[in-house]
């Protein structure tokens, strides 16, 4: 098994006699000290067995570059216990692809924004560079990141690109995917609209959106009104209960832009809860076009981000990155999808509070 032409062993023989893999073989044979001592001494016994040597240009080939990538999600509140945002599970498919088109493996970990992942990978050198999906409030990340910068970590990430331009991120174009939701809103005679997500520097993907949404308010003749703006995180709960404190306010809104589907589809229960139809009297637009966007009832109208193009382009910019190239930071152009959730208003009670 693993033996070349000349029937000289190979590290595939020893990984067999061994009953480990072949990287656990590579590994121990150059001394690496994540294998234990007592695997260690058996694979070089092994080895001494069958007079197995080390090819040392191949080796040093080899230590150069494993041609392995982790890519790492962080935790997301969710109502199921994956802890994972549906929209990065979406994009892991588009990632895998990337990597197989350019012999890459993948290593996939899940960690929490606690845990000292950034050390575990820069120490371990089980990969090449590292891809970085989800972060919650990214005052608190960019701490993690300034650290990997100055270990001199290769490394990519999903997010907001106006907040770094160092070249590691993609993200989509948020305050044009944000013009884009509020220009159709405006279009379709909504004028009173509120803004469910943060709009902060915590959350810099939301603000570019919260910003695309009143320029385009503003291109309507339309004063945004800051009290329509309501804090959530991406989830459904957080969009319920933004929307209830909306309806209590007293406020008028006649539509509803959610910085995510998430929080739109728990917007669209609390509305149904209080008896407001969708979207006779209230239009309501999220963002990422998830599976279960399509499903809601009325269809979600929503922002497609560019899952396909992400994934090359964050392998693509990783790759930059071990190969020394300069690469400008990346926007993907988001695209409106038009459904049921946003039709014209009817001009009855434009979602007027009672």
């Amino acid at each position: 098994m693993g033996r070349t032409p000349s029937g000289r062993p190979t590290s595939f023989d020893i990984a067999y006699r061994a009953g480990v893999s072949q990287p656990t073989v590579s590994r121990a044979l150059r001394g690496d000290k994540s294998v234990s001592a007592k695997t260690r001494a058996r694979i070089e016994a092994i080895a001494a067995e069958l007079n197995y040597t080390v090819d040392k240009n191949a080796s040093s080939l080899r230590s150069q570059r494993s041609n392995t990538i982790a890519l790492l999600f962080f935790e997301d509140p969710t109502p199921d216990e994956s802890m994972i945002n549906p929209f990065f599970l979406a994009m892991l498919g588009s990632i895998t692809r990337a990597c197989a088109d350019r012999g890459l493996d993948l290593l996939i970990s899940f960690q929490k924004m606690e845990d000292d992942w950034h050390v575990r990978y820069q120490d371990s050198h089980r990969a090449d560079g590292l891809i970085l999906l989800g972060y919650g409030d990214y005052t608190l990340y960019r701490e993690r990141l300034d650290q990997l910068e100055r270990q001199g970590t290769h490394f990519a990430r999903w997010g907001s690109v106006s907040s770094d331009a160092s070249g590691v991120t993609v993200g989509t174009d948020n305050h044009a995917a944000g013009f884009l939701a509020g220009t159709h809103l405006t279009d379709s005679g909504r004028r009173d609209i509120a803004f469910l997500g943060h709009a902060d520097e915590h959350y810099p993907e939301f603000r570019g959106r919260y910003l695309g949404l009143c320029e385009a308010l503003g291109v309507a003749g339309i004063e945004p009104d800051p009290d329509l703006q309501y804090d959530a995180i991406t989830t459904e709960e957080a969009g319920h209960r933004a929307t209830q404190s909306l309806i209590a306010s007293g406020a008028r809104f006649d539509a509803i832009f959610a910085a995510s589907d998430l929080i739109a589809i728990g917007a669209m229960r609390a509305l149904k809860e209080a008896g407001r139809l969708v979207p006779d009297d209230i239009a309501v637009v999220g963002f990422d076009d998830i599976p279960a966007a399509s499903l809601t009832t009325p269809p979600l109208t929503t922002v497609m981000q560019d899952i396909g193009g992400a994934g090359q382009a964050l392998v693509e910019t990783l790759l930059a990155q071990i190969e020394g190239r300069d690469l400008p930071p990346r926007r993907l152009a988001g695209r409106l999808i038009v459904r049921g959730s946003s039709a014209p208003a009817t001009g009855a009670t434009n979602g007027a509070a009672p």
